[in-house]
């Protein structure tokens, strides 16, 4: 059974990008319950990226402000140079600091490795690589001169370890947000920063399909279990909490973890390809 706790962020200033469905909504309505000052960003595509709405992030700041939450919404593109440096910006103009970063925005589109060209490549690796490093150290940034410290989550997802069929360019892309999440980690611990990776289930526009999905109510596996686990990442209760991979699936939450396996020693030199050959069971167990 979870513990209750009441508002958790209040008075934080809490920035989330895609923010106007899924997973960064649900975020977005849990922190503001939880007492942030929110500044929202999501461009209104489709879930590959396509086209763009700027009343669906303006809609959700209207449905939090009338709740009673101090909101700010953007629907500029995250991936164009200089955005999301100036959501920062605005932050902390708007609002005097800068004490948490979810970074949710992404598309999701099956390509074969075949069929994926350097458009979707750029497309891609733009979004979930480029502009969630240019939000990490913005807010990094921010942080460190202010002395304030802050938690940043960064989404990743399952293909960064597990692979999947046309998730080549995304899987490597969810890869990088890991290592990216791990290294900060480490460089930004003296600053009082903590960085995070977080692997969501859950079923949005982007995964109903999907068969996993097929069996599950829609209640079981919602945006709001994962928001439960990101507002606890953002709060003084998971201050000893950085560099870590986790993963929320309903009401489970587990971590990942990488390991060598012990491996075979080769005498004499260089392990030859007869050799390898042999051992390779136990090089990979």
């Amino acid at each position: 059974m979870g513990v209750a706790n009441d508002r958790l962020l209040e008075g934080r200033v809490i920035l989330v990008t895609g923010a106007a469905n899924g997973i960064g909504r649900a975020v977005a309505e849990a922190c503001a319950r939880d007492g942030a000052r929110l500044v929202l960003n999501d461009l209104g595509c489709d879930r590959e990226g396509e086209g763009r709405d700027p009343d669906a992030i303006a809609a959700v700041g209207r449905a939090l402000a009338a709740s009673g939450a101090a909101v700010l919404t953007d629907a500029r593109d995250l991936a164009e140079r200089g955005v999301p440096g100036e959501l920062v910006r605005t932050a902390k103009e708007r609002f005097g600091r800068l004490d948490g970063l979810v970074s949710c925005a992404g598309i999701l589109a099956e390509r074969s490795v075949l069929k994926t060209d350097d458009a979707f490549l750029d497309r891609v690796f733009d979004l979930h690589v480029r502009a969630t490093f240019a939000l990490l150290r913005a807010a990094a940034s921010t942080m460190t001169d202010d002395k304030t410290g802050g938690s940043i989550v960064l989404m990743s997802g399952s293909a960064a370890f597990f692979g999947a069929r046309g998730q080549a360019a995304i899987g490597g892309a969810q890869a990088a947000v890991v290592s990216m999440a791990r290294s900060a980690a480490l460089e930004l611990r003296r600053h009082e920063i903590r960085v995070n990776a977080l692997v969501p289930s859950a079923r949005t526009r982007a995964t109903q399909d999907l068969p996993t999905f097929s069996a599950i109510g829609e209640a079981s596996m919602s945006p709001a279990h994962v928001a439960a686990l990101v507002t606890f990442l953002l709060s003084s209760l998971a201050a000893e909490v950085s560099g870590e991979i986790v993963g929320i699936a309903g009401t489970r939450a587990y971590a990942f973890r990488t390991r060598e396996s012990p491996g075979a020693f080769a005498e004499g030199g260089p392990p030859a390809p007869a050799w390898l050959t042999e051992h390779w069971r136990e090089v990979v167990r």
